[in-house]
């Protein structure tokens, strides 16, 4: 199993900051550094930048990746070019993620003027052009939601950049066996991962692909505080409720979609309506916060002292190929947040527990 790291703007870092902790990370043994993306920096951009940063350690810098980019904001020909544009520059140190972000909600849609579509044929679609793409072919593709004919990537050799599929429900994890690299899982406990795996090896079985070779990537979420495991606590709960609830109080439907219908699939449904009905009630998200069970947060995630963080990291990343730590810190703008959860759960220490 390869460890990962995984940056993201809520630690409310400088970039060189940023680049420090890369730094770092090889310095640690990390093998790949992970960043998500949403609506604000270009993620592409940061991925070179970090890939840059860790070549002042190492000549060749270590492999990085993006888990996942919402495919909502770009063309898959647009993917294909930032991503392969990347790799190139790279060597092939670079692994690039597509998810369906908010796409199953009306509302996500509706701000781009587009009607609903089936999330299910919108990612089939982008992963098969893309993925064609940088592996060199002339696309002639006609999808339920995208289309791309005799259409190629200008980038010489091609990229050969691989693509992994956001996925959490069966039908997108079968999807992910049928046609990806690898799956970028999220928010999951060790039986969750099992039953993801078991999932994708349905979907290359339709394929004839070699389940094997389908790599299974996931954030674990982990925050250090030797000082007050209160607020590591609160940190954690805090980067757990847009996914778990989501926005909004959810509809029936909206329930059976997305993170909220993963959560409940491991069992929180009491939990997770109770949380809404503070919601209902007018509850910030402070208090919502506070309130949040501390067994889903220890189901998915470890929070406390970095003595406990070794072995949670461990036990959470068992049937991964790519354990990918993802910093929480309980002192957003303090790069010792950080730094404590990586030398916690630094490659060495977690090998010496699995």
């Amino acid at each position: 199993m390869e460890i990962g790291l995984g940056l993201d703007p809520t630690l409310r870092l400088s970039l060189d900051e940023q680049n420090q902790l890369c730094e770092t990370a090889v310095e640690l043994g990390f093998n790949s550094i992970w960043t998500p993306e949403g609506t604000g920096q270009d993620s592409y951009q940061i991925c070179l930048r970090r890939w840059e940063a860790t070549t002042n350690i190492t000549p060749t810098g270590i492999t990085t990746g993006i888990a996942v980019s919402p495919v909502i904001w770009r063309s898959p020909m647009a993917f294909a070019m930032a991503g392969g544009t990347v790799s190139q520059i790279t060597n092939g140190k670079f692994i690039m993620g597509l998810g369906s972000g908010g796409t199953y909600r009306p509302g996500a849609m509706n701000s781009l003027g587009k009607s609903k579509i089936s999330v299910l044929s919108l990612m089939r679609d982008y992963v098969t052009i893309v993925r064609k793409l940088v592996n060199g072919e002339t696309v002639s593709y006609r999808g339920k939601t995208e289309t791309l004919l005799e259409e190629k990537l200008a980038i010489f050799p091609p990229p050969k950049t691989p693509i992994y599929l956001g996925a959490l429900g069966p039908k997108m994890l079968s999807l992910a066996g049928e046609l990806a690299d690898g799956v970028a899982l999220n928010w999951c406990n060790p039986e969750q991962v099992a039953w993801s795996r078991e999932q994708v090896k349905l979907g290359a079985e339709k394929s004839n692909r070699n389940p094997s070779e389908i790599k299974l990537s996931e954030y674990i979420r982990i925050c250090v505080d030797d000082e007050d495991e209160n607020r590591a606590r609160i940190a954690l709960a805090k980067a757990t409720i847009g996914y778990a609830l989501g926005p909004t109080v959810p509809t029936e439907k909206e329930r059976q979609l997305g993170y909220r219908a993963h959560f409940e699939r491991m069992g929180f449904s009491k939990e997770l309506a109770d949380l809404d009905q503070m919601r209902i009630k007018g509850a910030s998200r402070d208090e919502i916060a506070e309130a949040f069970p501390t067994n889903i947060l220890n189901t998915v995630g470890y929070f406390g002292s970095s003595e406990g963080a070794t072995n949670a990291f461990a036990d959470l990343s068992k049937g991964l190929d790519n354990a990918i730590l993802r910093v929480v810190s309980s002192r957003p703008g303090n790069i010792n947040g950080a730094l404590d959860v990586m030398k916690a759960c630094s490659p060495e220490k977690i090998n010496q527990n699995l």
